[in-house]
């Protein structure tokens, strides 16, 4: 009886393919090459944005006010030198290279793009035109002078943190707390808490806006409760670092989770 059952529906696909190349000849040439075309173009098409999908970015921005040392800090990953001190930059340092602690691994190590924007209130908008390859941003607070600058780089990091590029994309934030090597400098504990508390009051004045202010901010944190950087739709860490001296590991390795060597 299975036997039948197999002939039968063989018999039918049989049918089937003739009736199926019957239609086929009856299509007008031109209309058939039109349709392969037309497949053959969407399959392509296709291609290109699962290759586009799969290429990730290898730039890490360094953002933050203006003389927290990102300038230091790009060269040190650049060269391992500080550069002789501090230069605030008026345009962004932008380069290609391995990163200086890892010139003597042997082996391919893919470079990075990095890129240092100045933290000059009138040229932050410049970080706007590299926030759509950033595989990660990393914001400098000067942890010597954290507490001076604390409202001002909070007003910052607010700004950052609900713009829609940051959030649709999820992009991994890092605030490093620089200069930890001096004495005076504030923990990275004491700083997040209070870059935390200042934002959560700038989430409560910002309610006041104009609807068409309010229409180009993503929401920050869950409404009702204190703010956490941990309520953060894309992941927001904070680490310390001192520039001057190169003694940097974790931001190295924030680095190198986001950009594969």
């Amino acid at each position: 009886m299975e036997t039948d059952g197999l002939e039968q529906l063989k018999h039918q696909i049989q049918e089937w393919l003739q009736e199926a190349e019957k239609l086929i000849h009856q299509i007008p040439q031109t209309q058939l090459y039109a349709a392969i075309g037309a497949v053959l173009l969407t399959a392509f098409l296709l291609l290109l944005v699962r290759l586009f999908r799969r290429t990730k970015s290898n730039t890490v921005v360094l953002t933050g006010l203006s003389g927290s040392g990102k300038t230091v800090l790009y060269y040190q990953l650049r060269d391992g030198s500080s550069h002789q001190g501090t230069v605030t930059s008026m345009e962004p340092n932008e380069g290609t290279f391995v990163l200086h602690s890892e010139m003597s691994k042997m082996g391919k190590i893919k470079p990075v793009h990095i890129v240092d924007v100045p933290g000059h209130s009138r040229l932050r908008p410049k970080l706007d035109e590299f926030l759509p390859q950033a595989a990660g941003l990393v914001f400098v607070v000067d942890a010597l002078e954290f507490l001076p600058n604390c409202r001002a780089a909070s007003e910052y990091l607010y700004d950052i943190l609900t713009k829609a590029n940051v959030v649709r994309k999820k992009i991994p934030v890092l605030i490093l707390c620089n200069k930890v090597d001096k004495v005076t400098a504030h923990t990275k504990e004491f700083i997040r808490k209070q870059l935390e508390k200042e934002i959560d009051k700038l989430r409560t004045s910002r309610t006041a806006l104009s609807a068409a202010d309010i229409a180009n901010e993503c929401t920050l944190g869950i409404p009702g409760e204190a703010f956490a950087f941990f309520q953060c739709q894309n992941k927001v860490t904070v680490a310390e670092a001192s520039g001057l001296t190169g003694e940097m590991p974790q931001l190295e390795q924030f680095i190198r989770e986001h950009v594969k060597a």
